[in-house]
């Protein structure tokens, strides 16, 4: 919800503050960019501290600078919060996935993890709900800022982690282990010659996913606004098919991990989500058609990513995991994240809907890539001495 908030109030910001679409694509870039510091130290101090732990501060951290963006009255100030509400949203993933892979069984592992991933769909529904009201009953001068408002919610949440959520236990064996053997897992020894292959690889897997989402989700109200010519409940009629199709890709993205494979599952996602972002940005169809077209389009390219937790998971070691899955899937989406200002940039030569396509397309080719020389984990049982 924090996150794709600001999706929906870029028409706004260009309307208000004058201005371009490439400095709204650097808006949007920028958390992006500085979640994947933000991913790297969370998992780096997830693997020293605790999952349990780092996690509360991500969520906090998180949704204050959500809401302090509301409080913005310039470009350069809302690049500073911004950037600030990255390093919570980048530590956030890389934290909660790492625990709940290390919680649930490796026959289930992909289900679960998968599901958890699904709400990233539930929130990006409530914040086209909040859009639709908000636009509606306030003048937009106050309504951008109340959707960022809402964004300190989530904090809540910490208190129930705190009483409810304990570590995994193969992290605290871990921990044990590497107590008695007088040392720490080193974040540089991902990079080692026994896991570089896999660094490089799973970071190029997430960097496709992640720069072909972001490619269109952060563009698509603007799209749907300025190029279609939508009104604000439409443009929310339409989102939250695309939404609606996102949460059952991640359901069933989520059932396929354990029952084809993760490797499986993502080429076939990868695939389906080039083809269709193809067809929704460059076929020449009527609004009727694109309302239909929204959900395969929100099914594959958010299914995506339902298999990568567990997969992640997998492929480090229980020493290094939180390290391995903080770069790896944040390195994605910080190189992802300049997507969005390239589409900004690249739309004042073209169109707006063939620059979404370029960069997606290319982004989806590099995760469909990468998925090919990765190996295949399902049912791998976790242990302390990996």
């Amino acid at each position: 919800m924090d996150v794709m908030v600001y999706s929906f109030v870029i028409p706004s910001l260009v309307a208000m503050w004058n201005i371009s679409k490439g400095q709204a694509g650097v808006l949007a870039a920028t958390t992006l960019i500085i979640s994947a510091i933000g991913g790297w130290l969370a998992g780096l101090l997830a693997d020293r501290y605790g999952r349990a732990r780092i996690l509360q501060i991500t969520i906090v951290w998180f949704a204050v600078f959500t809401f302090l963006s509301g409080f913005t009255n310039s470009f350069w100030q809302l690049l500073i919060t911004r950037g600030l509400q990255g390093l919570g949203f980048g530590g956030e993933w890389a934290v909660g996935s790492v625990l709940m892979g290390e919680t649930i069984r490796a026959e289930h592992r992909g289900k679960a993890v998968g599901t958890v991933q699904g709400g990233w769909a539930i929130g990006w529904g409530i914040a086209a709900l909040f859009y639709s009201l908000l636009f509606s009953v306030l003048p937009p001068t106050i309504a951008w800022r109340a959707l960022f408002w809402i964004g300190i919610l989530p904090a809540l949440l910490v208190f129930y982690i705190r009483r409810y959520v304990p570590e995994p236990e193969i992290y605290t064996q871990t921990r044990a282990q590497l107590a008695s053997a007088g040392g720490n897992g080193r974040f540089l020894d991902i990079f080692s010659p026994s896991l570089l292959r896999v660094t490089v690889l799973t970071s190029l897997m997430a960097t496709g996913a992640q720069g072909g989402y972001y490619a269109v989700t952060t563009w698509l109200p603007t799209f749907l606004k300025t190029v279609r010519g939508l009104s604000v409940l439409n443009t929310g009629t339409y989102l939250l098919v695309v939404i609606a199709g996102a949460f059952t890709g991640y359901m069933v993205s989520a059932w396929l991990t354990d029952r084809l494979g993760r490797r499986r599952t993502l080429m076939l996602f990868a695939v389906c989500s080039f083809l269709t972002v193809a067809a929704y940005t460059r076929l020449p169809i009527g609004n009727r058609a694109m309302l239909v077209l929204g959900f395969p389009l929100g099914f594959f390219a958010s299914g995506s990513f339902g298999p990568m937790g567990a997969f992640l998971t997998e492929l480090f070691p229980s020493r290094l995991r939180g390290s391995g899955q903080g770069f790896s899937y944040n390195f994605g989406r910080g190189v992802g994240a300049l997507f969005p200002a390239w589409v900004g940039y690249l739309s004042a030569r073209t169109s707006l809907a063939a620059a979404i396509a370029f960069f997606s397309l290319s982004a989806y080719l590099l995760m469909i890539v990468s998925v090919l020389f990765l190996p295949e984990t399902r049912g791998k049982e976790l242990s302390a001495e990996e």
